[in-house]
């Protein structure tokens, strides 16, 4: 059996921890307001790490409301940290509330046996004097024995003294911890949190709306880059992954590429935690070799840029054959007009919420960018535009929804510099700042369902998340 004392040692350490706990936490706790889970009305500014920012609120000439507001980062709707961790306290204030009652029965037992034992020795040191003052009748053999249990004895006086204190010790914190579950049950039904699985069943709701909500987005505008989140480290120091925009919410598979050339292997891995751990599932060997790193996955098919020439190549991984190749017409290749770092990367392949995309540069052009919107079945060109960014000066570049983003460098200090607007045939200078960690980024694509960009820097797969300037449409806009 645990000796009572070390007990008690242990929960006066809980003790002080939900004391700190309270005193930091409790205040914030009392004067929080739990509207703040439902959606904000127009008017509301709400910070874009709780929620979405509304940046202003106007109606149209039709009378129709149209919302700016900045959509939040992903993955920020979830339990309320709060109301768990009250909970948490609560269960460990229960738990300690039992424990104590547990050690107070086994006092209580032992303290009924020490105070007869008390009583008893008391009787005894009593006999012990009376005889000890006849001592001269008794035998001093049977003298000499009795004096040597009472010394025996007598360091248990000090041990139920104590006694005596732990018991009143243990019902001052029966008394506390009582008090301490009243105010903390008091404080649950304040926030409205005492039932927390009706909290956590408002929340999954309200993550659906969110949901529902970003579906009917129409296409925003970059905001702000944050991040990176290291993935994995592997490969050379050149390279591509990805994951397909148009799979279903199930279907995570992730492709990896490595080397700008002089290879043809695809590995592929079932889920983002497959990739992590090594786990392959299946490599594909192309009947081409690929140039560059900037290769892109879309509705199950990979395209890429055929080694020594300006041909795009579309290759269906389900059926394991090329279902359709096409020249860019006046694209340079072969390290022609690559970006800053070299390695052949000369025709970029990207995909954004629009469609299919290949971002070169011609002649024709002097050198700058060309924007082509690609039919993702045949590989025709739907449409071109050129931009006045020279490519050899872009670091990498990226689109989303139909615009283009070009960084001023793939090295160090790194920051989206220049965006062209295949909308309105425009283009402006910007200054959005990322964090580039391993200082050589050779591969920066974005992913629409995972709205991220997808980066390969300097040997390190990681991961950037973007924020982006949103306008809200109504059900009655066409």
């Amino acid at each position: 059996m645990r000796p009572p004392l070390l007990q008690l040692g242990a929960l006066l350490s809980s003790m002080a921890v939900i004391s700190n706990w309270m005193s930091q936490t409790l205040p914030a706790l009392v004067g929080r307001n739990t509207s703040r889970l439902w959606p904000p009305d127009a008017s509301t500014q709400v910070s874009p790490k709780e929620g979405w920012q509304v940046y202003s609120s106007a109606q149209d000439p039709d009378g129709r409301c149209i919302c700016t507001v900045v959509a939040p980062e992903q993955n920020l709707c979830s339990r309320d940290a709060k109301s768990r961790q009250l909970r948490q306290l609560l269960e460990k204030v229960q738990n300690m509330s039992q424990s104590i009652e547990v050690l107070n029965l086994r006092t209580q037992r032992d303290f009924q046996y020490v105070l007869k034992m008390e009583t008893q020795m008391k009787g005894l040191k009593a006999k012990f004097r009376q005889i000890e003052d006849d001592r001269k009748t008794l035998m001093t053999k049977h003298f000499q024995e009795l004096k040597e249990k009472m010394d025996e004895l007598l360091p248990l006086i000090p041990v139920l003294e104590q006694y005596k204190t732990d018991a009143r010790l243990i019902t001052q914190f029966k008394e506390e911890i009582r008090n301490l579950s009243a105010v903390l049950t008091g404080i649950q039904e304040e926030l409205g949190a005492y039932d927390y699985e009706e909290l956590h069943l408002r929340v999954l709701s309200l993550e659906t709306r969110l949901r529902d909500c970003m579906k009917k987005l129409t296409c925003g505008k970059l905001m702000k880059i944050t991040g990176p989140i290291t993935v994995k480290t592997s490969g050379t120091r050149f390279g591509a992954w990805m994951t397909d925009p148009l799979a279903s919410e199930k279907n995570n598979r992730v492709w990896y590429m490595d080397s700008y050339t002089n290879n043809k292997i695809v590995r592929e891995y079932k889920s983002m935690a497959d990739f992590v751990s090594g786990a392959e599932s299946r490599t594909y060997n192309l009947p081409f070799k690929w140039a560059g790193t900037n290769h892109v996955v879309y509705n199950g098919s990979l395209y890429f840029n055929k080694y020594q020439s300006n041909i795009v190549i579309k290759y269906s991984f389900d059926l394991g054959r090329v279902l359709a190749q096409r020249s860019l017409e006046n694209a340079g290749f072969q390290n022609v007009y690559p970006y800053t770092w070299g390695g052949f990367s000369d025709i970029d392949l990207m995909a954004d919420e629009i469609g299919l995309w290949a971002v070169y540069a011609t002649n024709q052009n002097a050198g700058n960018i060309v924007i082509s919107q690609l039919n993702p079945d045949t590989l025709e060109v739907a449409k071109s535009w050129n931009t006045g960014y020279p490519k050899r000066s872009a670091g990498e570049s990226f689109m989303i929804c139909g615009t283009l983003y070009v960084t001023n460098s793939h090295l160090t200090g790194a920051k989206v510099y220049y965006s062209y607007s295949t909308k309105t045939s425009s283009y402006e200078y910007t200054d959005i700042p990322f964090h580039n960690q391993y200082f050589h980024i050779s591969m920066l694509d974005y992913n629409a369902r995972d709205r991220a960009l997808y980066a390969w820097n300097n040997g390190h797969q990681v991961l950037f998340n973007v924020t982006l300037f949103h306008i809200i449409k109504t059900e009655d806009d066409t």
